[in-house]
């Protein structure tokens, strides 16, 4: 084993923290948890059930269900964020090049390990457990003889037994034959079609996803899109144009990484776009289970390095069924914390206690994430990126509660959380000199929204009218905000001290405060 200095874990580790029992914290946690919105989380008091456990993001999946179901979804969290007094992104994930197989008659199809089936783009034939009717014609130019497919409901229900591997035998006009190599029932309406390490001549960004985005995007200002099976920064890109083109500016891009053209492109999507998804469930199609693991681990840590919030799925999958997670998946949980993720994407009826998370965050050995980033920044650090190291590490130094940080953009957060400070950050969103207060509220709200989904980063709505500061400057009214939200969640007692960050003119400067008995 090499040095404590490359270990995960912050020394010294203790064996009576393993022992004692584990206790939710008073305050969030650290790492963020994107849920998503769906039939078991659809109503306002479960949608406020889960604000109120923690969900930071809410994720609405338009690979299933129409704008208007989503839209009823949608205004519900509206109504439950107002209830808790919460702000809450919303992130639209798009539907991508996916082959999907419609089942009209909902009956459930039975396929047999060892017998073979004909995949099809002839829409008009009847779904059976010999014919798979697709809505994709090229199907057969894309495949060869030994590839292999998988169709059905895993990445939806977790559950092998839902799906099916096929193997291709051969290949026939627009057909395909393939061999069954499990037994499985596919089960609903939609089933999906993934052809492992294979180029689908696709879309990333498909009309249908074009079509939501201008209409129910534009219309209710998302705040992040999921760029489902990015494969080239080309695809962030593009989708960046449309945003542009549809008054949808703001509106960041998290890449999602689900395929072997992703994996290669990684280091060029990874710079163009705003965040990263790894999602795990195809990711565990097209890679060997074991080497998923180490994929993860490559990415955060370059996001991490990047400063890029990175988030990762597909980790309490036994939750969909069960209260409790496996000891196999509580582990799992907390070796991403360890790594560095931002957060974890689960389906909103899995928030039922995330101590793995709050376990793993007391041992995060912050000091040798510091050190990795600081490297990796170089001599000479540009001016910015110094201030906010030195913010960090003085906060470390005097064990503060918090860093409060006053930005326009929320830039500032984000550049902090870059160095992995182990208190929250309070991120004071305050209007730009001279904006106009009607436009502002719209911007800054999406700023602050966003923030949401940064690792440590909470968001705060400031003022510069009289009438909510009191005659205060903006420094003693961002203080007194940062520290009544503080205490309000239990981040902040009386005589912690509080680091204070800002930026004035082209400088910006780093306090020490300490909050009144």
């Amino acid at each position: 084993m090499q040095g404590a200095s490359h270990m995960l874990l912050e020394e010294p580790f203790r064996l009576a923290s393993v022992l004692s029992p584990a206790k939710p914290k008073v305050f969030p946690s650290l790492t963020k948890i994107v849920g998503t919105l769906g039939p078991n989380s659809h109503s306002v008091e479960i949608i406020q059930e889960c604000l109120t456990a923690g969900m930071s993001v809410a994720r609405f999946d338009f690979s299933w269900m129409d704008a208007a179901y989503h839209q009823e979804t949608l205004d519900n969290l509206r109504k439950a964020a107002q209830n808790v007094k919460k702000l809450c992104p919303v992130m639209l994930d798009t539907l991508g090049p996916e082959i999907q197989v419609h089942n009209s008659t909902g009956e459930p199809i039975e396929l047999k390990a060892g017998n073979h089936v004909i995949i099809t783009p002839d829409i008009c034939k009847a779904l059976s457990a010999e014919i798979l009717p697709i809505k994709f014609g090229d199907l057969a130019k894309a495949v060869k003889k030994g590839d292999t497919l998988f169709m059905g409901q895993y990445l939806f229900t977790g559950s092998e037994t839902t799906s099916v591997w096929l193997e291709v035998v051969e290949t026939s006009g627009e057909n395909v034959n393939c061999l069954v190599k499990n037994a499985a029932t596919l089960d609903g309406p939609i089933f999906t079609l993934h052809a492992s390490q294979v180029h689908i001549n696709l879309p990333t960004l498909s009309e249908y996803d074009k079509h939501v985005i201008s209409t129910w995007g534009s219309c209710n200002s998302v705040d992040i899109i999921s760029l489902s099976h990015t494969r080239s920064a080309e695809d962030v890109r593009e989708l960046r144009a449309f945003l542009q083109a549809h008054a949808l500016p703001d509106t960041q891009i998290y890449a999602k990484i689900e395929n072997s053209e992703g994996l290669d492109h990684f280091d060029d999507i990874l710079n163009a776009a705003d965040g990263i998804i790894i999602s795990r469930g195809d990711l565990g199609i097209d890679l060997p289970p074991e080497n998923v693991f180490m994929f993860q681990k490559t990415a955060i840590h370059k996001c991490n390095l990047e400063g890029k919030p990175v988030i990762i799925t597909r980790v309490v999958d036994s939750m969909i069924d069960n209260l409790r997670p496996t000891r196999a998946e509580a582990t799992d949980v907390a070796n991403a914390v360890l790594d560095g993720t931002d957060g974890i994407l689960l389906g909103a009826e899995t928030l039922r206690g995330l101590y793995p998370v709050d376990a793993a965050e007391t041992v995060y050995n912050q000091p040798l994430q510091f050190k990795k980033v600081m490297w990796h920044v170089g001599d000479p650090m540009p001016h910015e990126e110094s201030v906010a190291s030195a913010a960090v590490g003085s906060a470390i130094k005097v064990k503060a509660a918090a860093i409060v940080v006053f930005t326009f953009s929320g830039r500032a957060a984000r550049l902090v959380a870059k160095y992995r400070p182990t208190m929250p950050i309070l991120a004071v969103i305050f209007p730009r000199e001279g904006s106009d207060p009607s436009k502002w509220r719209s911007y800054g709200t999406t700023q602050a929204r966003q923030c949401f989904a940064v690792r440590g980063v909470y968001p705060l709505m400031g003022s510069t009218d009289e009438a909510e500061t009191g005659g205060l400057t903006k420094e003693e009214y961002g203080i007194k905000l940062a520290m009544s939200y503080g205490r309000s969640v239990g981040i902040v007692k009386p005589f912690d001290r509080l680091i204070i960050f800002e930026k004035i003119g082209d400088s910006s400067v780093v306090k020490i405060i300490e909050c009144e008995g």
